[in-house]
C-alpha cells in the first residue's frame, strides 16, 4: 500500500519551504549523530500528517544518547493523539547518490519505521519518493517502494529478521536504476522504466496508525514504548567511492553511481 497523499505535506509548511524554487542537490555527507545539527536536520513537532497517522510529532520523542539518534513512539498523549511519535527530516535536497544508515529497527503491528526520500506537491515539485519502511501486520517485513508522478505502484516485500540487531540499510540511486542493500547484500534491483528524477530530502520516523490496518494493522498501547536506533546516516554523491569504511560502496563488485 501506498502512504497516503499529504503524508508530508505539513512537514513542509512547519519548514517554511518556499513553493516555485528549484530543488538543489546536497553534497556528500557522513552523520554521526555526535549532536543533533540545526543546519542539517528539521525535527518535526507540533502536528500529524493525516487522520492515518494516530501519533503526533513531537520533538520529546527526538534524542541523541551516546551518539545514537533514538525516535520514539510511545502512549504519551499529544494535544488529540494518544501517541507521540518521532522524525527528523534533511534541510537539504539529494539528487542521484547512494543514502545510508545503520539503524536497529523495531517491530510492532500498526507501526512504521523508516527511512526514505521524498519530494513532492507541498515543495511544488513532481512527487519522487524512495523507501525503506520496515512494518509487521502480521510477521516483520520490510517493504521497499519507490514513487513517481506517474508510476506509485512499485512495492516489494522483504521478510526480515526481528532479532534486535544493527543492520546497515543502503540504496543506490541512478537515472535508470535503483539497488536496495541490507548489509552490502543487494536484495532488490530496479533497471529501467519511469524512476524518480527530483532531488529529495531524507527522512527518518517511526510512526503509528489505527485506520491503515490492511497494510500495518493496528498499533496498540499494550505494545509498550518503542524505539528506532540510527548510529549513522550518510549520503554519497555520484563519483565518489568509498568514502567511509562502513559504505556498501566499500563492498567488492558494488559500484558507485557516474
Amino acid at each position: 500500500m501506498n502512504r497516503p497523499f499529504g503524508y508530508v505535506g505539513l512537514v513542509a509548511l512547519a519548514c517554511g519551504i518556499p513553493m516555485g524554487v528549484a530543488a538543489q542537490s546536497g553534497a556528500s555527507f557522513f552523520e554521526p549523530f555526535e549532536t543533533l545539527s540545526d543546519s542539517r536536520w528539521f525535527v518535526s513537532s507540533g502536528w500529524a500528517n493525516g487522520d492515518h497517522q494516530s501519533c503526533l510529532w513531537h520533538r520529546d520523542r527526538v534524542a541523541i544518547e551516546e551518539g545514537i539518534l533514538r525516535l520514539s513512539l510511545t502512549a504519551d498523549a499529544k494535544e488529540d493523539r494518544d501517541f507521540s511519535c518521532g522524525e527528523i527530516q534533511s534541510e537539504e535536497r539529494f539528487g542521484y547518490g547512494t543514502f545510508e544508515a545503520r539503524m536497529k529497527v523495531p517491530y510492532a503491528r500498526g507501526m512504521n519505521a523508516n527511512l526514505f526520500t521524498f519530494i513532492g506537491a507541498p515543495q511544488d515539485r513532481p512527487h519522487n519518493e524512495i523507501d525503506f519502511e520496515f512494518i509487521a501486520p502480521q510477521e516483520p517485513v520490510l517493504q521497499t517502494n519507490f514513487h513517481t508522478a506517474r508510476s506509485s505502484e512499485n512495492t516489494d516485500l522483504h521478510p526480515v529478521a526481528a532479532d534486535g540487531a544493527f543492520r546497515n540499510y543502503a540504496f543506490i540511486w541512478e537515472p535508470d536504476r535503483i539497488r536496495w542493500y541490507i548489509d552490502g547484500t543487494l536484495i532488490r534491483d530496479v533497471q529501467g522504466g519511469d524512476l524518480p528524477d527530483e532531488p529529495q530530502k531524507i527522512y527518518l520516523s517511526l510512526w503509528s496508525t489505527d485506520t491503515l490496518t490492511d497494510w500495518m494493522g493496528v498499533f496498540e498501547a499494550s505494545s509498550g514504548a518503542q524505539v528506532l536506533e540510527v548510529d549513522w546516516v550518510a549520503y554519497t554523491a555520484p563519483g565518489e567511492d568509498c568514502t567511509f569504511e562502513q559504505s556498501v560502496l566499500c563492498v567488492e563488485g558494488v559500484e558507485s553511481t557516474q
